[in-house]
């Protein structure tokens, strides 16, 4: 059943003139919609405990969310509750809704706060949205002694509270002491002034010499392939595996895959490697540094 954000107030009337379900009648719809997915004793359930998901969307609307999102989130975890809501096990429905209306919404807000993720375990999310709180009170309890709590103290105490590591706290309390800006965004209100952007130091190599080493590396692999054309299939296989590849095999090992003694298979490697070396002459200190 989707929420239209620009119907958010005829949504909040509708669900405020909803029918309020008794126990019998509530398991009797959610029997019917479990048993035979009956699609009008689902719309009927979910409407009449929308004034729910709509009473506790409104309690998130501090977090800066629109209450539009806010409200088809708490309608999503609505339906998600009603989708596994179990009738025989004698509770009703709404204590069962409120747990999936109240993480669908918790999950949304978390993932708008910021591009940065904010945080996905269940200490975490207890620590978003208790953090601020918490604080509050610590802060006011301190001041109302006279004593003013420095933040390694102040740390620990809501570390304490929550049941966190304090470290925690620490990147929280920084995630929700500002918001996300662009980097596109200027220095000063001049529109012709610099991004923010530009004042990064690149880490990588320098457009110009990045090409040209990926040209390098490119010219190297064509030269080693054409030199490895004028050896025998067992030499390319030899070298690979002993030269080119991450973690050389043993002379044993190959000489056992291919029936020969460790001393014919070093020995092969040996005049192997000398003919793409004579191959390769000419190419370039980069080629011969390569095969050194």
């Amino acid at each position: 059943m989707p929420y239209d954000g620009d119907n958010n107030q005829r949504i909040t009337r509708r669900a405020m003139r909803a029918e309020m379900l008794d126990a019998e009648t509530e398991q009797a719809l959610a029997r019917a919609w479990r048993d035979n997915r009956d699609e009008k004793a689902l719309h009927r359930l979910i409407t009449a405990y929308m004034r729910l998901a709509i009473s506790m969307a409104a309690k998130f609307k501090r977090y800066g969310v629109p209450m539009n999102d806010l409200i088809q989130e708490a309608g999503l975890g609505l339906m998600k509750a009603a989708d596994k809501f179990d009738p025989d096990r004698g509770v009703r429905f709404s204590t069962y809704a409120v747990w999936w209306i109240r993480a669908s919404i918790q999950d949304h807000v978390m993932r708008n706060w910021s591009m940065v993720r904010t945080g996905s375990t269940s200490s975490q999310k207890s620590l978003f949205f208790n953090l601020r709180r918490v604080q509050a009170r610590f802060e006011r309890e301190a001041a109302a002694r006279g004593e003013v709590i420095d933040q390694p103290t102040l740390r620990g105490l809501i570390a304490g509270e929550i049941g966190v590591p304090e470290h925690d706290v620490e990147m929280m309390m920084g995630r929700l002491s500002g918001s996300d800006f662009s980097l596109n965004a200027t220095q000063s209100t001049d529109e012709d002034g610099r991004e923010w952007i530009d004042i990064l130091e690149d880490e990588n190599a320098l457009g110009a010499q990045g090409v040209e080493q990926d040209l390098d590396r490119e010219q190297l692999r064509e030269w080693l392939i054409l030199a490895m054309r004028d050896l025998s299939l067992r030499e390319r296989m030899i070298l690979r595996e002993r030269r080119l590849a991450e973690d050389p095999r043993t002379l044993e090992s190959l000489g056992q895959e291919l029936g020969v003694s460790k001393e014919r298979v070093r020995q092969l490697e040996v005049s192997a490697f000398a003919k793409m070396r004579k191959a390769l002459e000419g190419r370039g200190n980069e080629v011969m540094n390569f095969l050194a």
